[in-house]
């Protein structure tokens, strides 16, 4: 797991057709379905139409969310575990059930605007087979980011162990309400 900042990002791509080149397969994760006015993170629909037309043209590149016809995005998934799609551009929608050996590489595009665990449970979808596998998370430089953002970004580059990152985010986030619905903050108890 690394850190790649936007302006290096074609840098990732590069890789990312490298290992494409030796028969494997990538994901490119996105934070929105469709594009917004309000909102200028990517989207997995948007992003696949360009990487489809700049860096990724000559691959084959489906696209999955949870905005598809559930039979749809069965088909996509199908294809893509079949090897008859190179790279998949999705949301978090591939976050768990997805097992694709041949998948060695998954970018995720502006990741520090994914929680910690979500970025886990992404991050575990490569490396699934015998080779080597890596996840590239692009954001904005560290000056840019949130002290959160940044500490997540780093405690995901720093370990792979799940209790580690459980801790880390805990610490960041605080454990919320018991009686509640607030999943995060700190609690109104004294211990």
């Amino acid at each position: 797991t690394a850190r790649v900042t936007e302006e290096r990002s074609s840098e990732a791509y590069t890789r990312l057709c490298a290992h494409l080149d030796e028969g494997r397969q990538a994901y490119v994760v996105c934070p929105l379905v469709e594009g917004s006015e309000t909102t200028l993170a990517r989207a997995a629909e948007d992003e696949a139409e360009r990487l489809r037309a700049h860096e990724l043209r000559g691959y084959r590149v489906g696209c999955a969310h949870g905005r598809l016809k559930t039979a749809d995005r069965r088909a996509v998934m199908a294809a893509f575990r079949a090897g008859e799609l190179d790279v998949l551009v999705a949301t978090t929608v591939i976050e768990v059930g997805v097992d694709v050996p041949n998948a060695t590489i998954m970018i995720v595009q502006e990741a520090d605007r994914f929680g910690l665990a979500q970025l886990h449970q992404l991050r575990g979808r490569v490396g699934r087979g015998a080779e080597q596998s890596y996840c590239l998370l692009i954001s904005r430089a560290k000056e840019e980011l949130t002290d959160a953002a940044q500490a997540r970004l780093e405690a995901l580059v720093r370990t792979t162990d799940g209790f580690e990152l459980a801790e880390v985010d805990l610490e960041l986030r605080g454990e919320g309400q018991l009686l509640g619905t607030r999943q995060a903050g700190l609690s109104e108890f004294r211990f």
